[in-house]
């Protein structure tokens, strides 16, 4: 992906190397947990939903975290990460105002290890996830070497300027966008008066569509990108599947216990938000087929 001629955004914090409160980069989880947090890693799953802090759909049992100082990322793989924040910014700000509305961004934070969210610990184990109580993203930059060497990604997932980190960011802002719109909200209140089955199925549908959103932004970007990016963000797509994460962990396929979309299903929507570069045609909750 071309980036270097691209602004850093401002919206990004960077507290990699700070010891984390209550979770160091060597804290072990349990078993059963450790595979909860992994497959839910990747992408967006609540953390709120993975770890219990959502109550009635509410953002109950939150974390206030004070002002912090903290400076530009003066890495590369930092400034990367803040760089595709800003393409980010730079897409859903004029289809925002198309709409008559204000785009607020998100804010990007780079973590080592552990740190803590509005939404509770945040782990380097439960990897990039969004929480809607900041609007932040959280993201350990280490945890794409899982991608490859646990999920079996692309290969080109741990370089600086690979597509599939820039998926990875455009999907929690994905997030982002369904929170400020009030998706996440009906989302979450349609989960607490429904089933477990249920509930997973609109947790699938809010994924997808998060999915979608990312390919929305790819398709404003398109100048940017070759073909061999658009087929690393889909790769990363197609192993994140649930389909293919069970598989892993557990040798077999429970449909019904899906929270992000199979592999097909996840490289299906951003396809087609890619396609269009519309919003609009993001409705996964109206799709009658996923």
């Amino acid at each position: 992906m071309r980036w270097r001629d691209g602004r850093r955004s401002t919206n990004v914090e960077d507290v990699r190397g700070r010891s984390g409160s209550g979770m160091g980069r060597g804290a072990k989880l349990g078993g059963g947990t450790l595979v909860i947090l992994i497959a839910a890693y990747f992408l967006g799953v609540d953390p709120q939903l993975v770890m219990g802090l959502v109550d009635d759909g509410g953002l109950g049992g939150t974390t206030q975290v004070g002002p912090e100082e903290t400076a530009p990322p003066a890495d590369e793989a930092g400034q990367y990460a803040a760089t595709v924040l800003a393409f980010t910014e730079d897409v859903w700000t004029p289809l925002f105002a198309e709409a008559g509305e204000r785009y607020p961004p998100a804010r990007l934070r780079l973590f080592s290890g552990a740190d803590v969210s509005a939404c509770g610990q945040a782990s380097s184990a439960a990897g990039p996830f969004y929480c809607p109580a900041d609007q932040k993203v959280y993201i350990d930059l280490d945890f794409f070497h899982e991608l490859v060497q646990r999920f079996g990604g692309p290969g080109d997932a741990v370089e600086v300027g690979s597509f599939a980190q820039a998926y990875v960011i455009a999907h929690e802002v994905g997030h982002h966008v369904q929170t400020i719109t009030g998706i996440s909200d009906q989302v979450r209140r349609g989960q607490a008066r429904a089933g477990q089955e249920e509930a997973n199925a609109l947790q699938v549908r809010m994924e997808l569509q998060a999915d979608c959103y990312a390919g929305v932004w790819a398709h404003h970007e398109q100048d940017r990108l070759s073909a061999s990016d658009i087929e690393s963000g889909l790769a990363a797509a197609a192993a994140v599947g649930d389909d293919m994460i069970q598989k892993r962990m557990q040798g077999y396929v429970v449909p019904e216990s899906f929270t992000h979309g199979s592999a097909e299903q996840r490289q299906r929507w951003f396809r087609r938000g890619l396609a269009s570069g519309r919003p609009g045609d993001c409705d996964t909750f109206a799709a009658a087929a996923l």
